[in-house]
């Protein structure tokens, strides 16, 4: 008798924490994040310009202005010495941007790190309205 009971009372927790994380699926929000390997950093005045390749072998370029890393929309973590090799994550949250991650080596000596163009008005221009941050493939 004792292990029939034994046996219903783990069958009801076991039904009642299936309908608990059901319901709590629907409140939690999608967030997903994709990573990409970062081929070259140029750093400017306004921002970072990115240089990445996709998972096609294609090299791609997108801009992170400075703003994004003082209102919490971005973050530049450096890698611990050694081989690790840069990278960005861009984490969305229902569909939308949420915020970046930028891994890149502390040391500016590092082959990853570039030089933009010193006088380039266009830099100017490119920057401003940068809201999010859209990956290509």
């Amino acid at each position: 008798m004792k292990k029939l009971l034994f046996v219903i009372v783990i069958f009801a927790v076991m039904a009642a924490s299936t309908q608990l994380f059901a319901q709590n699926s629907e409140i939690l929000p999608d967030v997903h994040y994709i990573n990409v390997t970062v081929e070259r950093i140029l750093p400017t005045r306004y921002g970072y310009i990115v240089i990445y390749s996709s998972g096609s072998g294609r090299v791609h370029r997108l801009l992170i202005p400075h703003e994004f890393f003082r209102d919490n929309r971005a973050d530049r973590i450096n890698l611990p010495r050694g081989g690790g090799w840069p990278s960005l994550s861009v984490f969305f949250k229902d569909g939308e941007f949420s915020h970046a991650r930028l891994h890149v080596h502390r040391s500016r000596a590092h082959s990853t790190w570039g030089n933009p163009p010193i006088h380039n008005p266009a830099l100017t221009q490119a920057f401003q309205g940068v809201e999010t941050i859209t990956l290509e493939f």
